[in-house]
């Protein structure tokens, strides 16, 4: 992977969550080759290990971190071992998230037949699980404000400090099937407004990225068959993509380094910048 273009990063510590996952690796890499010491932190300590391992074999700085997102004390401990090894958060990514099949309906749309004759292998509207969207809401929207309460302090301390963090395509436009996820990201660009103003006055500059659609572990077998064709999802999706493709990780890229620099964004905050080949400009007509 090669950045689009290099910021100046150095001396920066940067924090990515959900590091170890297909897309925020590739912004920790790309973070790392501007100068930044990185932790990239997973809530398995393997995946992290493996992505820092990754950075370091190219001559960057990185260390791997166990983090639960949701859990303050993990979230502390972790904040202890960065800071000792590489010092106090500059930058934080926000990229721990995703969904959960309790968050998720069978059938896209209300079926009258399964509400008349219920199927227990079908999860109808009214079948959702109340601690699977719980859960979905947590992982989401809890995932991304708690790591901040932990990691911005040393930013607001300093009056400095930038906070990114990743919503979604689903935020602008809910998707069929994920009405957990869809509202847990809606709430994810709301705070990310919020934030924005509320930490204004301590220098912190809060933005969010909203990836639209790409290939990753959480989706595969949903948007791919086995054989690698599309599911019949999947070819609504690029149908709906003017750019006809899924996104690349290096796609975030250019949006994720220009967020990270105060010479370059340095009065941008409270955005949400969609990244999603034109899904949500494409009314469908």
């Amino acid at each position: 992977m090669t950045v689009p273009f290099k910021i100046d990063l150095q001396d920066k510590v940067a924090l990515v969550t959900g590091g170890g996952g297909i897309l925020c690796s590739g912004m920790a890499l790309a973070l790392a080759e501007c100068g930044a010491k990185v932790a990239v932190l997973d809530l398995r300590k393997e995946a992290a290990d493996k992505v820092a391992a990754k950075i370091t074999a190219q001559g960057y700085c990185a260390i791997g971190v166990a983090c639960n997102v949701l859990d303050r004390a993990s979230i502390e401990e972790a904040n202890a071992v960065i800071e000792k090894e590489l010092g106090p958060c500059d930058i934080l990514i926000n990229g721990a998230g995703g969904n959960h099949p309790k968050g998720t309906t069978s059938q896209e749309t209300f079926c009258k037949e399964l509400f008349d004759n219920p199927d227990p292998a079908q999860v109808s509207f009214y079948d959702l699980d109340p601690e699977g969207i719980k859960f979905v809401f947590d992982l989401n929207f809890l995932g991304t404000l708690l790591p901040t309460q932990v990691f911005s302090r040393s930013m607001a301390a300093k009056g400095s400090g930038v906070v990114i963090n990743i919503s979604s395509m689903n935020a602008f436009k809910p998707l069929t099937k994920i009405p957990a996820y869809s509202a847990a990201k809606a709430a994810v660009s709301n705070f990310t407004q919020w934030l924005a103003v509320h930490m204004a006055p301590a220098g912190i500059r809060v933005n969010a990225i909203a990836p639209g659609f790409f290939l990753t572990d959480q989706n595969r077998s949903l948007l791919c068959n086995a054989d690698g064709s599309p599911t019949p999802r999947s070819s609504k999706i690029l149908n709906h993509t003017p750019m006809g493709k899924y996104g690349e990780p290096e796609d975030l890229l250019g949006a994720l380094l220009w967020l990270s620099s105060d010479q370059a964004a340095g009065f941008v905050t409270g955005t949400v910048i969609p990244i999603d080949g034109g899904f949500s400009a494409y009314s469908g007509v």
